[in-house]
């Protein structure tokens, strides 16, 4: 866990990934190093520090889910982002707000199975060679000498002739197994049958849990199905290898640890928050709309959902709420809800300068991925930096003309530049290809003259 790190550090690790938003970035490093903090007060005050939820205001692609995303990889915490627009109050079609609770339980379920599969694989990968190398050299019966003890010494002899032979001769294929000579030699596993009957037991939406648990039940009520698979050795290997690290795994601790990470470290980002904001009475949608704030109002407050895994408390799971706005206010949710986020911070538009940041500075920028995927296919690509500054402009200047959708621009402007080359990179192996603002200009500067062409390209 690297939740020991100081509200700098973190801001600084967000910084690799994430151009600008510094207010944003304090806000969530501040709230992530509460939650240390929180473990380090005395047991009977930690249960009344509520976590500070946030809400992010701001126009779509300018980083508020990347901020969310990259503090839960940071905290190694339970992560779960959803649209707040998904839900319907209780009585409409839909999913209900609870879902997205044992939707997190499951992720944490899953993630800490993978921890202890990899703390247990060297165990794992051992048992599994024995395995593999039962099935390429079967040990061969004992048989029992006839009680006679003229011949019975003569036939201890020879068993332990034959048994020095079949180590020897064992010792000998795990080596080539080893080294990799077996690769392409199959060898037939006897594996579980996965596939359970499908029964339709509920059809109406907002039910899929419930189908999925029946489901699930039906199947471990059945008794257990195998089959044989002819596979080759490296995939012989790899389902033994899954098999015997589901053997050695407590999954009742698993999941004790999965439910005790959801309660104390999970984050649930809930998108699109602006679309629940209707409070108008009278009309349909906005009653549904305030339905849902009414249902969620409980799950931020802090209850106790029922999952699979046992009941789930979500007193300090900590929420992080994001939404552009443009129509509705933070103000126009239930008061109830809005206390519940106390923490607001505004997230500000992209400019020309951020852009080319954004190409050019982070661990993951747009540029580094392309250079990497036609490296490839020996191409090397060559960005000058008088190209970076046009491509930033045209992202920056279709963004004022149109529809402004952040940095999510660039990637639509990116593909079109580059589609030529990317569709003839197997025929230009071992070139060096200058991307200049000259060329920029001439792939892109037709489409963004043509302001009913670039609403479709770009």
């Amino acid at each position: 866990m690297q939740q020991h790190l100081t509200p700098a550090e973190i801001v600084r690790e967000l910084d690799k990934y994430i151009i600008g938003q510094k207010e944003a970035k304090r806000m969530v490093a501040i709230a992530l190093r509460n939650r240390w903090r929180r473990q380090q007060v005395p047991a009977h005050l930690r249960d009344e520090i509520a976590p500070k939820n946030i809400i992010m205001i701001g126009p779509t692609g300018v980083g508020k889910t990347e901020i969310a995303r990259r503090l839960a990889r940071l905290a190694q915490s339970p992560f779960l982002k959803i649209e707040a627009s998904k839900f319907t109050e209780v009585g409409y079609v839909g999913r209900d707000v609870e879902s997205m609770v044992r939707d997190l339980t499951e992720l944490a379920v899953n993630m800490v199975r993978a921890e202890e599969q990899e703390a247990v694989k060297l165990k794992a990968e051992e048992v599994a060679e024995e395995k593999l190398l039962d099935v390429l050299l079967p040990p061969r019966r004992r048989q029992e000498p006839e009680q006679h003890p003229a011949i019975e010494g003569e036939v201890e002899e020879v068993a332990s002739k034959e048994a020095e032979q079949v180590d020897s001769t064992r010792e000998k294929l795990r080596s080539l197994l080893r080294k990799g000579a077996l690769n392409d030699r199959y060898v037939e596993l006897e594996v579980p049958d996965r596939s359970v009957p499908m029964v339709e037991i509920f059809a109406g939406a907002g039910m899929e849990d419930m189908d999925f648990n029946l489901r699930e039940m039906l199947g471990s009520m059945l008794p257990r199905r195998t089959k044989r698979r002819k596979v080759k050795i490296p995939e012989a290997r790899e389902i033994l290898i899954q098999e015997e690290s589901q053997r050695l795994i407590d999954m009742d601790k698993v999941t004790k640890a999965a439910v005790e990470r959801v309660e104390q470290t999970g984050i649930i980002f809930l998108d699109e928050i602006d679309k629940i904001a209707g409070r108008e009475a009278g009309r349909g949608p906005d009653v549904s709309r305030e339905g849902v704030q009414r249902d969620l109002l409980p799950i931020v407050e802090g209850s106790t959902v029922n999952t699979k895994y046992g009941m789930v408390r979500t007193d300090h799971i900590l929420f992080i709420a994001s939404g552009a706005f443009h129509i509705a206010k933070p103000s126009d949710l239930i008061p109830e809800l809005q206390g519940r986020f106390p923490i607001r911070v505004e997230l500000t538009s992209l400019n020309k300068e951020d852009f080319i940041r954004i190409l050019k500075e982070p661990e993951n920028a747009l540029i580094v991925q392309y250079l990497a995927l036609l490296e490839t296919e020996g191409v090397e690509l060559v960005f000058a930096d008088e190209a970076i500054d046009e491509i930033a402009q045209i992202a920056y200047q279709v963004n004022s003309r149109m529809e402004n959708i952040g940095a999510r621009r660039l990637h639509t402007i990116m593909e079109k530049l580059l589609s030529e080359i990317s569709f003839n990179a197997t025929d230009l192996k071992g070139q060096t290809i200058q991307i200049n603002r000259q060329y920029v200009q001439d792939t892109l500067t037709d489409i963004i003259r043509d302001e009913d062409l670039s609403r479709y390209i770009l």
